[in-house]
């Protein structure tokens, strides 16, 4: 009988990142370093490997301190209590599956941040249509939706994007995962994006300025 096949380099990756994601995540630095995040494994539910979340905080560096994170398509909350842990003065975390935004009550709850959370189940992609109030300092944006929302809701997407983007405060800054699919050249001040590449997630962060206005 003739052996399998070698796996693809691709193929290699989606089975390191699958085996990651059922793992529960951690906060990867901060004051919670090391506090395991209750996780339920489920397909709606795709944390940021703690590899890309570890490197995208190195880049994010101190400017965390002090801004305002808004975790969109939230999952388990790992990105915006990542930011709280980080000096970040509170989060607003929008997950509109209700279990797994019970799940992020729990998270904040016993970690003991519960008063630095606000924790919307609410449908993220109609947000453009209702816009909620937000704290005015500037922000810190995490988007980080399943990335077949890029192909399959592209429009409001880039409509939720570019609104936050106009209404955001100045040095707010835009973190947005996807994987090779989607073109960042779409976004907002498309030559502006630093886009970094972790097989298979790509990662653009932004910061607003007056430069860029």
């Amino acid at each position: 009988m003739a052996g399998r096949p070698p796996k693809s380099k691709v193929q290699r990756e989606k089975i390191a990142s699958d085996q990651q994601v059922a793992e529960a995540p951690r906060i990867i630095g901060g004051t919670l370093r090391g506090r395991k995040l209750i996780y339920t494994p489920d397909a709606r539910t795709r944390p940021m490997k703690d590899r890309v979340r570890e490197a995208v905080f190195n880049l994010l560096g101190t400017d965390v301190r002090g801004m305002h994170a808004i975790d969109l398509f939230a999952g388990t909350g790992a990105l915006g209590l990542e930011a709280i842990s980080r000096g970040a003065s509170g989060a607003t975390l929008v997950e509109r599956h209700f279990p797994t935004a019970d799940i992020i009550g729990q998270n904040a709850k016993a970690l003991q941040v519960e008063s630095k959370c606000a924790i919307l189940p609410a449908n993220t992609l109609l947000w453009p249509q209702r816009w909620p109030e937000l704290p005015h300092a500037p922000w810190l944006v995490f988007c980080s939706p399943p990335y077949s929302f890029y192909t399959e809701h592209a429009a409001e997407m880039l409509a939720l994007i570019t609104g936050l983007v106009e209404r955001a405060a100045m040095e707010s800054i835009f973190c947005v995962e996807a994987d090779e699919r989607f073109d960042f050249t779409q976004l907002p001040h498309a030559d502006e994006w630093d886009v970094r590449i972790y097989p298979p997630t790509h990662v653009g962060i932004w910061q607003k300025s007056a430069v860029a206005e």
